[in-house]
């Protein structure tokens, strides 16, 4: 009987400890997204409009309605340039961005035609109170999102990359055009499609379009053109970007966001840790604590 006893509180503190280490393992794999769009309203995000002074969101541009963030212009007779950008509150280097977004409406009047079922996700994004009056873009690392025109129109895919003010370089030589286009499918109507940029400081950045990767490239850095209106003290060419802020973009044409979601990937490497994680790639042992 007492043998009996003996075995059966093993049995249970085996399970016990195996338990305690599957949910530790369990634990270090969870993905712990941030969800830097909380879906009522536009806190912890501030608009920069061309020729507007920032924190000025003109004509309601950047609005929340049952739980989307839009891109709006109802409230424009014509675009003038005005373009948009929405920063968010804090800066990344080593993490993954996630959007879900569509196309819904017709571009706004006077826009250009290259802006038709255009937006972005700008990325290492220089900081908000450094951008010009009116400057049109800020320097940054663009994840265009685009798209396709009516059906049997020329393939357009979407998760694209460009570079206002910036350079990027892959299999070691610098890319000499603005914009590179990924291998994506192109997304026809207003259909939702999920994208996810994984970004490695300044080392490695990788887009995907449903999980699969479409494009990848290294160092991003500044340097190269099309922006205008920038303090020149702010581009300083060869400075290889290892963080900055995320801005939603507004180019003239309506889209709607209803999942923007950040993922860490610097943090506690240390297994012995309880606030490691397995999928970090990026030490950062002060975290540990």
């Amino acid at each position: 009987m007492k043998q009996t006893l003996t075995f059966c509180c093993a049995l249970a503190v085996a399970a016990l400890f195996g338990a305690h280490a599957m949910s530790g393992q369990s634990a270090a794999d969870r993905k712990d997204w941030q969800q830097i769009f909380n879906g009522r309203n536009l806190d912890g995000w501030t608009p920069k409009i061309r020729h507007y002074p920032l924190g000025e969101n003109f004509n309601d541009t950047f609005r929340v309605e049952n739980g989307v963030l839009k891109v709006s212009y109802d409230k424009y007779d014509t675009f003038e340039e005005r373009f948009g950008h929405l920063f968010y509150r804090e800066k990344f280097s080593y993490y993954i961005i996630a959007a879900e977004y569509r196309f819904a409406g017709e571009q706004v009047k006077g826009a250009p035609a290259w802006a038709i079922r255009n937006n972005g996700l700008m990325l290492h994004s220089q900081a908000p109170e450094t951008m010009g009056l009116d400057q049109d873009f800020p320097i940054s690392i663009e994840a265009q999102l685009l798209g396709g025109g009516p059906e049997g129109s020329p393939a357009r895919p979407t998760l694209n990359v460009c570079t206002p003010g910036t350079d990027i370089f892959r299999n070691g030589m610098k890319v000499g055009s603005h914009c590179t286009n990924s291998t994506s499918p192109t997304f026809y109507g207003e259909q939702w499609v999920r994208v996810e940029v994984e970004v490695h400081g300044g080392e490695h950045i990788t887009h995907r379009v449903d999980g699969k990767s479409v494009l990848e490239y290294d160092q991003p850095t500044i340097g190269g053109g099309s922006v205008s209106g920038h303090d020149p003290a702010v581009k300083k060419d060869g400075t290889l970007l290892t963080e900055g802020y995320i801005t939603i973009q507004g180019e003239s044409a309506p889209t709607e966001f209803r999942k923007i979601e950040v993922l860490n990937l610097s943090g506690c490497m240390d297994p012995k840790s309880a606030k490691f994680k397995s999928y970090y790639v990026h030490r950062d042992d002060t975290k540990c604590q």
